[in-house]
């Protein structure tokens, strides 16, 4: 005797407390040496369509209520929603900070269908967390958290503030100190009576954090009494503090002081995705400080920020990652400036991106339940089953759910809960174990049943459906092989159906259920879009399917697979709905444009459309740059057009650099051309000799496109120069020497090879003109050297350029007188040129001669011998000299005697002089500027004299717009000055520190360009000085 167990299909009964499971035992006796098996394919039972059983999926959770404390008397209960869809009909329960509620008889809670009813309330008892938990015969599921608070706002303790006492422009805050209170709170200030109230501007400020009053600069108008008022937003209810006087003080009016910044926001702000955040910064001062906001990474600020109450505010709404980086406060007036800086961190709470789905698996098998979500902090992951945390039997790893040999036990309710420390989020899957499979598929598909019985001597295989023999017909077929073939499935075709196999040792049997779904059809239309770069398009992928299917939307750009979350961030699901999948892609860029395929998932079946998305965008680089034709200030350019990126080129921008320019410049060209369509241009106004780059740049309706690569470097053709040296001056030297001095004339101007100077001179008085020629660009000193010249001979000077193309103009004419006896020449001797030092003295005695001869002079250190003396001569009657060349924190006797032709006189008796200290040795360094709007504004480091120079009194800043025209001076004591922005020539700077000792070096020239067109764009350059080297730096920023 053996037995053959077959194992019916899986049931699900309505009403049921558990899932039933029904054993059939068939046993059999035959001669002992016969055996007989017989076993059939298993299948899993659906229920019918009239008789769906659902597991609990909520369809209303509770949200988090503030209630006020004010309302308690009158209206004291609040009410959580929750609502579950299930069959059989869930069963509500609710937890209080995770325990569970009894709502007996009695007691204030009741529960209203899965609403929680709370009468009665006690602030002390009554707030929390509360969650809602729904069950079935399938298991629990938990609600999301809601909390329960309770907002109130008490009076003001303080009853009298004392009087607040400043000076007319001083700067004030009044505290306002709210009372005890739960809610958000807004702030405002009663001046002296109700209504009026104080008005926000410039000077004056609200903080909504702190509730406080500041006033920047106080005047006279704004004596009087002020009173904070505070107003809870949720309670509605308004309370006043005691009023503060503010009165001014008798002694004094408050000098001007630099800005004080009062209003801080943190060093680190968290915000999170999607909400608003506000800045708040304020400060006191006089003159009134104006608020400017910058971020630290020089990003402009969106359209969607906000600078409110004088830019008091920085408001930022519907913050995204993007949004998220260092911010600064400035505040500035005439005095001064001063920064607060803070961070903003981005943070999210979860969102989940991959959920696990309900499923069914046979006893013994594995799971795997995948759960994602994204977040910043990265999200941590737990996992409940029916309502409580799991521990035993499972292993969860980066969110995924891990049980190996399923169980009857297993079956039930689970959810993911992935959370940081903003928020938490739940997802529900049912898990069901049972013992046969479930054949599903949709309207019009095929499907072949095997039904593979074991059985000696081979039997007899028939079919039924539900309790009746199976009907064949043209889509219905048995096999010869026992197998069941439907094709062309209609919702008909749905139900149960039994395999049973005979032979003559009995009758086996199993059920499965065959279950027909409508077809899955994708509603959109294939279509082409068309955007311009920058711009967000949906791309839509609406389907109809049947509800009791789960859909899967997957995505490909050119068949490549889209990973939401990476790409940049550019592409974000949108669809809202269970049966839309579109995809939002933000801030399009060229390289998006292709073809997208949205492809749709399901269990019984998968569908597919493409859309091509054509992205309009600024023209790319040109190519094929070439220079053409190139004369001493002109050259003819050619060039082909790059992609135009689906909009035609409507312009193109010609730009040129020079080893000696700032970067790169626009130029000029010959005529006005405009339109896409040429490709050559003239560029003219071009220096002669210099080595030129250009490059192109093309525009159409969108914009303007990156550069081409830089042309060939092409030098323009030579002429004779046009610009003479700058600064002709001179004098010093050696006995008999005539000393001249000139700026060398700039590499860029030299307007060809061969550069040189051509120096005319000759002694006052005469008509005929001495010349000599320097053949060396970088010469900046002549010396003529003969014993006829007498000391401090005056002479006229000039001085010419010439190069291999021929001959250019003379300078102007300037008066050089030679060297004097025993002078020190500075630029002969560097020792004299640090040294060089300029002591006055005016000789105060009074000559007995009808008229004043000229004289000279004697003087000696005192480490020096008398007969060492060096000797410096006067012209004329004058009675007062400068002698060059002393050195610094010296002591001198100097001793003067008078001479005319008759000889000379009786030298006068010596005084002494101590001269001070030489003044500072070192430049300033570090020089920056920038440009913006209507001024400059330079900056430099700060020059410290060394122990024995003369301490830094001052700074002299000298420009001028040419290399010829004469400098103006501006004197001041700080780091910083403002000018006013060149329009029409270029300006040229210098600046040097001076003290006692007398002016100190000078910095390198900087060259500053004219800015045009600030009515469309405001260029902002940084220029730096760099003493390392003969190289400066520009940077654009």
């Amino acid at each position: 005797m053996f037995c053959v167990l077959v194992v019916s299909p899986f049931e699900t009964l309505q009403g049921a407390s558990a899932h039933c499971y029904r054993t059939l035992i068939g046993c059999f006796t035959r001669r002992p040496m016969s055996k007989f098996v017989l076993s059939c394919l298993l299948y899993a039972h659906h229920p019918t369509e009239s008789s769906v059983l659902q597991s609990p999926v909520f369809t209303k959770q509770p949200g988090s209520i503030v209630y006020p404390v004010e309302t308690l008397e009158r209206n004291r209960e609040v009410v959580f929603s929750c609502e579950a869809q299930g069959s059989p009909p869930p069963i509500y329960r609710w937890k209080l900070n995770g325990t569970e509620i009894n709502p007996k008889s009695g007691s204030h809670y009741s529960l209203s269908g899965g609403n929680l009813r709370i009468s009665h309330l006690n602030k002390e008892q009554d707030a929390g967390t509360y969650q809602c938990l729904a069950s079935n015969s399938f298991g629990t599921i938990v609600s999301r958290e809601a909390s329960l608070t309770f907002a109130y706002l008490e009076h003001f303790k303080t009853h009298r503030r004392g009087s607040v006492s400043v000076r007319e422009g001083q700067g004030v805050v009044l505290l306002c100190g709210p009372p005890p209170h739960s809610g958000d709170l807004i702030f405002s200030w009663i001046f002296n009576e109700y209504p009026t109230f104080v008005k926000q501007d410039t000077r004056r400020f609200i903080s909504q954090e702190t509730g406080n009053l500041y006033i920047a600069k106080v005047e006279p108008s704004d004596v009087g009494n002020y009173t904070c008022v505070v107003t809870n937003t949720v309670t509605k209810s308004r309370v006043q503090g005691p009023p503060a006087p503010l009165v001014l003080r008798s002694d004094g009016v408050m000098g001007e002081y630099e800005p004080k910044i009062e209003v801080q926001f943190p060093e680190v702000v968290q915000v999170a995705k999607g909400s608003t955040v506000k800045l708040e910064c304020f400060a006191l001062g006089n003159p009134v400080p104006s608020i400017t906001w910058r971020r630290m990474d020089g990003v402009p600020f969106p359209r969607k920020v906000d600078m409110r109450k004088a830019s008091g505010v920085l408001e930022i709404p519907y913050f995204q990652q993007e949004d998220a980086g260092t911010y600064e406060c400035v505040a500035e007036n005439s005095r001064g400036m001063n920064t607060v800086k803070g961070k903003l961190s981005f943070y999210a709470p979860p969102h989940l991106i991959e959920k696990p789905q309900d499923v069914q698996k046979l006893i013994d098998d594995s799971l795997v339940w995948e759960c994602k979500a994204t977040g910043k902090p990265k999200p941590s992951y737990r996992w409940m089953k029916n309502g409580e945390n799991l521990e035993s039997r499972v292993q969860v790893a980066n969110g995924a759910l891990s049980i190996s040999r399923l169980t009857l036990s297993d079956t039930g309710m689970y959810q993911c809960v992935a959370g940081n420390k903003h928020g938490e989020v739940y997802s529900n899957a049912e898990l069901r174990v049972i013992g046969k499979t479930l054949t599903v598929l949709k309207v019009g598909g095929d499907v072949l049943i095997e039904c593979k019985p074991k059985m000696s001597p081979w039997g007899v295989i028939s079919w039924r459906k539900g309790s009746e023999p199976l009907r064949e017909s043209t889509r219905v077929t048995i096999l010869d092989n026992g197998n069941l073939r439907i094709w062309n499935a209609t919702k008909s075709d749905a139900g149960l159906y039994t395999c049973v196999a005979r032979n003559q040792f009995g009758v086996a049997s199993s059920t499965g259920s065959v279950t027909v779904k409508e077809p899955t059809i994708i509603t959109t239309l294939p279509s082409t879009l068309d955007v311009n770069v920058g711009e967000s398009v949906v791309l839509p992928c609406q389907v109809s399917h049947d509800p009791s299917l789960e859909l899967k939307f997957t995505w490909f750009f050119n068949e490549q697979l889209i990973h939401f979350g990476s790409h940049g961030g550019f592409f974000e699901k949108v669809g809202g709905q269970h049966s839309a999948g579109d995809i939002m892609i933000r801030n399009i860029q060229l390289r998006h444009a292709g073809k997208y395929t949205c492809a749709v998932q399901t269990k019984v079946d998968s569908i597919s459309i493409a859309a091509d998305l054509v992205v309009r965008g600024p023209p790319g680089p040109p190519t094929s740059i070439h220079v053409e034709d190139i004369t001493d200030t002109t050259a003819s350019l050619s060039w082909r057009p790059g992609p135009d990126n689906h909009s035609p080129i409507t312009a193109y921008t010609i730009q040129a650099r020079t080893p000696f320019s700032l970067g790169w410049q626009a130029v000029t060209t010959g005529k006005p051309w405009w339109g896409g369509h040429r490709l050559t241009a003239t560029v003219i106004d071009l220096s002669p000799w210099v080595e030129y780059e250009f490059r192109v740049l093309a525009s159409n309706t969108i914009g303007t496109g990156e550069p081409s690569k830089p042309s060939k470097q092409a030098r323009t053709k030579g002429t004779s120069p046009k610009v003479t040296p700058a600064n002709v001056s001179g004098g010093g030297g050696s006995r008999s020497e005539l000393v001249i001095t000139w700026e060398p004339v700039p590499e860029e101007l030299q307007n060809g090879p061969g550069f040189g100077y051509v120096v005319a001179f000759r002694p006052h008085g005469a008509t005929g003109w001495m010349q000599a020629a320097v053949p060396s660009a970088e010469a900046s000193r002549y010396v003529f050297k003969n014993e006829s010249i007498q000391p401090f001979s005056p002479f006229h000077v000039k001085v010419g350029v010439y190069n291999n193309e021929g001959e250019g103009p003379f300078g102007p004419v300037t008066t050089i007188y030679s060297a004097e006896e025993g002078a020190c020449d500075p630029l002969s001797y560097p020792a004299c040129q640090r040294e060089a030092l300029r002591v006055q003295l005016v000789l105060m005695h009074e000559l007995s001669l009808a008229e004043r001869p000229p004289g000279f002079l004697r003087y000696w250190s005192r480490s020096e011998r008398e007969d060492t003396a060096s000797v410096q001569r006067t012209v004329g009657n004058q009675t007062s000299t400068i002698i060059h060349g002393v050195k610094g924190s010296t002591t001198y006797y100097i001793s003067v005697r008078a001479y005319n032709t008759a000889g000379t006189g009786p030298p006068s008796s010596p005084v002494n002089v101590t001269t001070k200290k030489p003044p500072p040795s070192q430049p300033p360094v570090k020089v920056m500027w920038n440009a913006s709007n209507s001024k400059i504004i330079l900056n430099w480091e700060q020059v410290k004299a060394l122990e024995n120079e003369s301490e830094v009194t001052g700074y002299k800043v000298l420009y001028k717009k040419n290399r010829h025209s004469r400098p103006s001076v501006m004197e001041t004591n700080t780091t910083s000055v403002e000018l006013a922005l060149p329009t029409d020539e270029d300006y040229i700077i210098q600046i040097k520190a001076f003290g006692e000792g007398g002016e100190g070096s000078s910095s390198r020239q900087i060259t500053i360009p004219r800015i045009t067109g600030r009515s469309q764009k405001t260029l902002h350059l940084m220029w730096r000085q760099l003493y390392s080297g003969t190289q400066t730096q520009l940077t654009l920023v």
